[in-house]
């Protein structure tokens, strides 16, 4: 199958190309660098130098993708919506990494992104694409809009026990303002930021620091409520490692009782949770429920997520945890397993299920 990675210079662009290197059904035909056109794939990208001796990057223009089976989006946000409506007549799936197509309503993207959509009519033509909740919708599917990491992580953690009614969520209030009914807070490693250089993300900035950015208006806010269906209280970090998302989530369960003494915890247990998330996640092959806390570490390199969950009954709170790789499970991975789904292909075909260590 031909595939075109539109976007191939940045991190996601050059895991993409990677992971299509190690798949036996796919064959980068094209991939595109605004950029960086007509520069040699192995020369920018080192790594890729083995897999794409003779391949440079192309002109970024939907013509040059006629034709082809399946084509990653990995540009920045605001990019896609403007190809999109051009490309996807001519290829068979397109699966888009960034955050144009992931929201429903249109009327988010001026709140969350700063700007109105240019191509509305196509959202509600677009999958969201994590297999693991919505995989019969991604079976054959034309368009698909990748999650972002953060909100892939958050959930895998928390939908199970939202969709088992084990969570207290609040719906939209009176009109006074959102009341967040789930507290989520994540560290990202600093590829999650991108490849293009910021002052920020200097090594001499980032190591040996822990910081919290985005306060209270991070763009994927909007995703997590969207698949959870209740108003978020959502803090990212940016951690001194290179890859890795773990998101530490916090709520209340659904039957929660205020007693003289302590917090109840309406009969929900640890041991209830985990009973949720083993039920919905043993068959699956790219979530692991573990007893041990999540490690980013235990995720590296892999397209697995790694869960678990407690409940103290001492403050009441439920405590749900997960890891993933951000920029394969949180990125080319989960693109590479939603197009398996919609090309009919064998789910986790080209995907690494074990991590790398150390």
């Amino acid at each position: 199958m031909k595939v075109g990675v539109v976007g191939a210079s940045g991190y996601a662009g050059i895991e993409l190309m990677r992971l299509c290197a190690g798949h036996p059904q796919f064959e980068v035909a094209v991939a595109t660098a605004g950029g960086h056109r007509g520069d040699s794939v192995a020369a920018h990208t080192p790594s890729l130098a083995a897999a794409y001796p003779s391949l440079s990057y192309a002109p970024t223009e939907a013509s040059g993708l006629d034709g082809l089976d399946v084509v990653f989006l990995a540009l920045p946000h605001g990019q896609s919506q403007h190809l999109v409506p051009e490309l996807h007549p001519r290829v068979g799936v397109v699966v888009d990494l960034a955050a144009d197509f992931r929201l429903h309503d249109p009327a988010l993207y001026p709140v969350w992104y700063g700007e109105p959509h240019v191509a509305p009519d196509l959202l509600g033509q677009f999958v969201y694409g994590l297999p693991e909740l919505h995989r019969a919708e991604l079976q054959g599917a034309h368009l698909i809009a990748a999650p972002g990491c953060y909100p892939t992580a958050t959930l895998l953690a928390l939908a199970p026990l939202v969709e088992a009614g084990l969570l207290a969520v609040a719906g939209p209030d009176d009109g006074a303002g959102a009341v967040p009914s789930l507290i989520v807070d994540a560290a990202s490693g600093v590829s999650g930021a991108g490849r293009a250089p910021k002052d920020s993300l200097h090594f001499g900035a980032v190591d040996e620091d822990f910081v919290a950015y985005g306060l209270l208006d991070h763009r994927h806010t909007a995703e997590m409520e969207q698949g959870l269906g209740t108003p978020v209280l959502f803090t990212p970090h940016l951690a001194p490692m290179v890859r890795g998302i773990l998101a530490t989530c916090y709520a209340r369960p659904s039957r929660h009782e205020s007693k003289a003494g302590g917090a109840a915890t309406g009969g929900v247990t640890t041991a209830t949770v985990m009973e949720v998330l083993h039920q919905r996640y043993d068959d699956e092959q790219f979530v692991v429920v573990t007893d041990a806390p999540p490690s980013t570490k235990a995720t590296s390199g892999s397209n697995c997520a790694h869960v678990s969950a407690r409940v103290d009954p001492r403050t009441g709170w439920v405590l749900v945890l997960a890891a993933i790789d951000n920029l394969v499970k949180g990125a080319a991975g989960q693109a590479v397993q939603c197009a398996n789904l919609a090309l009919g292909l064998p789910e986790g075909t080209g995907l690494p299920i074990a991590g790398t260590y150390p």
